[in-house]
């Protein structure tokens, strides 16, 4: 299998095995744009460069007989607009993270249609997601609205490059991102396309996750006569990839920032307070399971902080030993609310707080306080959606680059009570699009096989008892009182 994974900076395709064949990878980056502050654009014909030579790359390496199919994932809610007939773009692709359209949004939601959009979508207002996106494109850059327009993700970009054109698709993970999807028939919305002003004869056919959407061309300049068989959103491919195929099992990835997905099965719930309902993958067979998702604005990041902006540290491998070196935080919270708090309080006015702190307070302290931070945020979104969803957490799998600290892992099973688990793959992104794709071409016969192609690397119990982990949340939800309204 072979997984093309085009994320926000770049393209990584890879190849994916059934056995212990080291694995091949190819990467390349592409351009980013700011035109203007809040603005954020990519080159959508750079970004089908990238994969037609990381592509060749690896088919080269493995050998094209050794190919049994594509998966797709990508940057999610990214939108391209384009002529079908002469596959020249109209001008650069928005990317998830442009702000532009935040003024349409408080618009209409003023408007009083969040509670239509919360209904139908499982999603918020707000410019993040792609519909007002669309929408933008279509108000100012003279777009022709006719038979021959394409409105549509990057991995319906993707497939329709592939194809030669002849297959304009998108997966329904994707499509529940656009603020345009009824999520529960997974069809796109009417209501929804007439409030944003998105002509549903622009927008691609929804089809599932995992299934054969269609076949590479010898006209599109990448390898000839593999099937696309799987296509996913990257945050649901690492839920995939993770293999949380039962509900009540989750994966968080300490990135930059943190998504936590928790599958909640296969009935949609009703919308959640601080939180994002979404499709977390359709199979060949129709079965449709869906997931809650919590976004969590800094983890990470907070380590690039002690090292670049305090100087507390010169590497960010230094950081568990370093919080190691002390059996606690003495007392120290840090809520890392840098640019306010994300699910489950969207609070755009928190800013970062440090309380506790004595004169005996050293910088391993404070290390170990961020650290801290990271779990004690997981702890509190995955409170929220079970409490939300009444699907009790099974386990926690993580991955991302924080994940290599033990420390926090044991920590984080200490926090939410159950089994943490670390897998021996964390390109959990690249591995849910293989899955997905393999699914579909019999490579692995079932979701069980999934389950256990899956490698565990280390495991973490919960080694103390509820009344200590629940005093020392406790005081953080303190903390997290004292970061709030800030500015406001």
């Amino acid at each position: 299998m072979i997984a093309i994974d085009a994320g926000t900076t770049g393209v990584r395709s890879r190849a994916v095995f059934t056995d212990d064949t080291p694995t091949v990878a190819s990467y390349r980056e592409f351009t980013q744009h700011f035109p203007e502050p809040g603005w954020v654009e990519h080159d959508a014909e750079e970004i089908w460069t990238a994969v037609v030579a990381t592509l060749h790359d690896v088919v080269d390496q493995v050998g094209r007989a050794n190919v049994a199919a594509i998966g797709i994932t990508n940057q999610r809610e990214t939108v391209v607009a384009w002529n079908r007939r002469t596959g020249q773009p109209y001008g650069r692709a928005i990317v998830w993270q442009d702000r532009r359209t935040a003024h349409r949004c408080d618009e209409l939601e003023a408007a009083g249609h969040l509670d239509l959009v919360r209904e139908r979508t499982g999603l918020v207002l707000d410019p993040y997601f792609s519909g007002t996106k669309f929408a933008w494109m279509l108000e100012h850059r003279d777009i022709p609205v006719d038979d021959e327009l394409a409105l549509g993700t990057i991995d319906a970009w993707l497939i329709w490059n592939l194809t030669g054109g002849e297959v304009f698709a998108t997966d329904v993970t994707n499509a529940s991102r656009t603020m345009l999807c009824d999520i529960r028939s997974r069809t796109w919305d009417p209501d929804l396309c007439d409030l944003l002003g998105v002509p549903m004869t622009a927008l691609p056919d929804i089809v599932a996750s995992s299934g054969r959407i269609g076949v590479t061309t010898d006209t599109c300049g990448a390898p000839s006569g593999l099937p696309v068989s799987g296509v996913a959103g990257d945050q649901q491919a690492a839920l995939f990839g993770q293999a949380c195929i039962v509900p009540g099992m989750a994966k968080n990835t300490y990135g930059t920032g943190s998504f936590v997905l928790l599958n909640v099965g296969e009935t949609c719930p009703p919308p959640t307070e601080g939180m994002l309902t979404t499709v977390a993958w359709t199979l060949a067979d129709g079965t449709t399971h869906y997931a809650l998702e919590g976004a969590i604005f800094v983890t990470g990041a907070a380590i690039q902080w002690l090292r670049d902006g305090l100087g507390i540290i010169d590497d960010a491998a230094e950081t568990g030993p370093l919080a190691a070196s002390v059996p606690d935080t003495g007392g120290v919270y840090f809520v890392p609310a840098f640019a306010g708090l994300g699910s489950p309080y969207w609070d755009p006015y928190a800013r970062g707080t440090v309380v506790g702190i004595t004169r005996g307070t050293a910088r391993a302290h404070l290390t170990r306080a961020v650290v801290e931070s990271m779990a004690y945020q997981v702890r509190d979104v995955v409170d929220a959606m079970v409490a939300a969803s009444g699907t009790p957490l099974v386990d926690l799998r993580v991955d991302g680059g924080a994940s290599v600290m033990d420390l926090l892992c044991q920590f984080q099973a200490d926090q939410l009570g159950v089994t943490v688990q670390r897998p021996v793959d964390q390109e959990t992104t690249a591995l849910g699009a293989a899955f997905l794709a393999g699914l579909a071409e019999g490579v692995w016969p079932s979701t069980d096989a999934i389950g256990d192609a899956w490698t565990l690397d280390a495991q973490f119990t919960p080694n103390v008892d509820r009344t200590n982990a629940d005093s020392l949340h406790t005081r953080w939800l303190r903390a997290v009182d004292r970061s709030r309204d800030w500015e406001s």
